[in-house]
């Protein structure tokens, strides 16, 4: 026992230089197990591919072969809106042939190492003691991986690295780090930027004696001033690079969209009002909260009162106050993002990951504090008896089980990273096959996959379906319902002036596309007006797609048929 509580909670000032190396070693590890875990996943066959890729990485095929996605316009969107240093990382990798769709499954990894090893020193910048760094790393570990953030190597996979690199030279003071960090949250997530503004605009300021003071150090103001500089300057970057791509959307124009309620793609507004602003994905400031471990940290403030009874309080550095900080700023930019809807993108991003981990560290704190009450409390004792004994270690035991198997025992599960796995392998050979500039319209979900996989081009599809800019939006939406409207129709003129406008090569059909049911449940149901004339269609005949089925086959496999659009012309005319 007496040798046990100095290795777990003895300062790094105190200890020897082997025990830091051996909890951070040990910390590296667990993220390392994790990590491979969900590279399984990624590598579990030929067509695998995390959700969001399939909107934020199919264009970059672009950056291997300038021919694929010609006057494409959901590939020019994506294009566009995707950050600078995003696009370079990619391009880098495309420069040494390596496709993206591999560059997104490895990138995780490297994402996770990084993030979880800058938790584990930020966590000694707060508490220097080793065994809370390790406990922080391991519970970063689990954000990372039960959600899907980190797995799905888009822009968002970026921030929590970045946001922790820059929390960690801030407590530092290390200059230049500090302002790289910055720069590089412009170029690869520029909206987590304001985040950082709100931290860097707290810096000189103090609460001492019950109220608030500016500092007298000149080095608060400089990092304050300098960081401010470095971040209006990536900001300009990107709000000039993002012009091409037109007006975002207004709340107005948004409470007029299926789009953005229940139901629709976004999914935004909610009836139920606590869902709305405490746990719904886009609005609430706990945004689909799954770590319930982490409300341990809530209890912090409360020890902190009680340097008598949790003596190691003491050790607590100033650079606590900086949790502080960040919880103020991002509650601050929340509040800020609903009243500007859609100004400041979703009111979610300012909280999701910065209150997870003010939580990560304010338990890692909470559990490292307890320990060693615990400890303490069987010191004490002239002779504790076993009972005593069988209490502290017990409940420390069962700690260490819920910290390093909590992910095993939630629904999720760990590893929620979220892949998809394309079922029709020889349909994504079919596609692949045909011309750069082929076309594909289509209804089905399938249709999903077929940029990723095949890398050709889809009119639209529901996993592009984002309304976020006017200009893409009503775009998206016009091919949409002229889409619904050919598919049901029992014009031939219709369908033939369909074909024609858009320049479609095949179509994609499944056996239930022409039934009612087909319609309800699916993502078109969001354009209520053009369901209900296909509605009225299927009841008054048979669409002249339907009729041509069996005509025009080029594909077929299960469920799934591809029609040739030139064999429906012709058919029709003839």
């Amino acid at each position: 026992m007496a040798t046990w509580h100095p290795f777990l909670t003895t300062p790094t000032t105190q200890a020897p230089r082997s025990r830091l190396i051996f909890w951070f070693t040990l910390s590296l590890t667990f993220t390392t197990l994790y990590a491979f875990v969900v590279l399984e996943q990624a590598f579990d066959g030929e067509y695998v591919a995390q959700d969001d890729t399939r909107q934020h990485v199919f264009w970059m095929y672009r950056l291997l072969d300038p021919d694929l996605f010609p006057n494409d316009l959901i590939a020019d969107y994506f294009q566009s809106v995707a950050p600078w240093g995003f696009t370079s990382l990619y391009r880098g990798f495309a420069v040494l042939g390596i496709n993206p769709l591999l560059v997104s499954k490895l990138l995780p990894v490297a994402l996770s190492l990084i993030t979880a090893i800058y938790g584990f020193w930020i966590c000694l910048e707060l508490l220097p003691i080793p065994l809370a760094g390790f406990i922080a790393s391991v519970l970063i570990d689990h954000l990372l991986w039960v959600y899907d953030d980190v797995a799905s190597a888009t822009p968002r996979a970026f921030v929590l690295p970045l946001f922790l690199a820059f929390l960690y030279h801030l407590m530092r003071r290390s200059w230049l780090p500090y302002l790289a960090t910055i720069a590089l949250q412009g170029l690869f997530y520029p909206q987590y930027v304001f985040v950082l503004g709100g931290i860097m605009l707290l810096q000189p300021w103090r609460w001492q004696q019950g109220r608030l003071k500016l500092s007298k150090e000149k080095q608060d103001y400089w990092f304050c001033f300098a960081g401010l500089g470095v971040a209006m300057l990536v900001l300009t970057i990107y709000a000039l690079a993002i012009t091409k791509v037109g007006a975002a959307i207004t709340l107005a124009e948004a409470k007029q969209l299926p789009d953005f309620y229940a139901g629709g793609r976004i999914g935004f507004f909610e009836k139920n009002p606590w869902k709305f602003w405490f746990t719904a994905s886009l609005s609430g400031v706990f945004a689909d909260f799954k770590a319930q471990f982490l409300s341990v940290g809530i209890v912090l403030p409360l020890l902190l009162s009680l340097p008598n009874r949790f003596p190691l309080v003491r050790q607590i550095t100033v650079n606590i106050r900086v949790l502080i900080q960040v919880t103020c700023v991002a509650l601050f930019l929340f509040l800020a993002a609903h009243a500007l809807l859609f100004k400041l993108y979703l009111p979610s991003r300012y909280t999701v990951y910065s209150l997870r981990f003010v939580l990560v560290f304010a338990t890692a704190i909470t559990l490292t504090l307890l320990l060693d009450a615990g400890l303490r409390w069987l010191h004490r004792s002239p002779q504790p008896r076993l009972y005593h004994r069988s209490i502290v270690w017990g409940i420390a035991i069962l700690l260490a089980a819920a910290i390093l198997l909590y992910p095993y025992y939630t629904k999720r599960g760990l590893a929620v990273a979220n892949y998809v796995e394309g079922e029709v392998p020889k349909l994504y050979e079919f596609f692949a096959q045909q011309p750069n500039d082929s076309l594909i319209a289509s209804l089905v979900t399938e249709a999903d996959n077929l940029p990723i996989f095949s890398q050709r081009s889809v009119l639209v599809s529901r996993e592009t379906a984002i309304p976020f800019h006017v200009n893409y939006a009503n775009q998206f939406r016009q091919r949409a319902i002229d889409l619904i409207r050919a598919h049901y129709s029992l014009d031939a003129n219709e369908l033939i002036q369909f074909i024609r406008t858009y320049g479609i090569d095949f179509w994609l059909l499944d056996q239930d596309s022409f039934q009612r049911k087909f319609l309800r449940r699916s993502w078109i149901k969001q354009y209520p007006v053009a369901m209900t004339e296909a509605l009225d269609h299927l009841k008054q005949g048979t669409p002249i797609l339907k009729q041509l089925m069996t005509r025009c086959v080029v594909f077929q496999e299960e469920e799934l048929t591809v029609l040739s659009t030139e064999c429906i012309v012709r058919s029709i005319k003839d």
